[in-house]
């Protein structure tokens, strides 16, 4: 494991500071995944449908594959971080977006623009594992890279369908 600090238990806090990392990160992609899977069955444009399946499969995949990592290290899954983050996801479905009981067009701009969000921060997490894999043998530098260009052509895929997403709404 890297050591933080320095000093006696300096690799316990080290360790402890990346399992809150860990857990924070899982917990985005446990609400990522909710509002990816949502994104591909109610966004409206058409022809994207295949797009965003795919998207909301791999970010899944991404999910699992940072939970793999999680158990690599030894990290336990904190389970009421997980259960804040689904329920957040659900509570953030509720919004005053001028409609009140049908998506309003501003629905799917808000919502790829969240996704983006999302993985961007995921990027981050990644290459902050990736730094890690340097050192920590436990970590799959090989796979962390494709983690990282996976993520780079979401955010690029995100951004082209957030920009026609907003072109719509700003020509309605």
């Amino acid at each position: 494991m890297a050591q933080t600090g320095t000093g006696a238990g300096a690799g316990q806090i080290g360790y402890h500071v990346l399992g809150i990392y860990l857990n924070d990160h899982l917990a985005g992609a446990t609400a990522g995944t909710e509002l990816a899977h949502r994104v591909a069955r109610t966004h409206r444009a058409p022809g994207q449908d295949g797009q965003l399946k795919g998207l909301a499969v791999e970010v899944a995949q991404d999910r699992a594959a940072l939970i793999g990592m999680m158990k690599a290290l030894d990290i336990p899954v904190r389970a009421y971080k997980v259960c804040a983050a689904w329920v957040g996801e659900k509570a953030g479905r509720v919004k005053f977006n001028g409609r009140l009981l049908f998506r309003s067009p501003l629905s799917d701009l808000e919502e790829l623009e969240l996704l983006r969000l999302g993985v961007e921060g995921k990027a981050a997490g990644w290459r902050t594992l990736r730094a890690l894999a340097d050192t920590d043998k436990r970590l799959d530098s090989g796979h962390l890279d494709e983690l990282m260009s996976r993520a780079r052509r979401q955010a690029d895929l995100l951004e082209e369908l957030r920009v026609r997403a907003a072109e719509q709404v700003i020509s309605s």
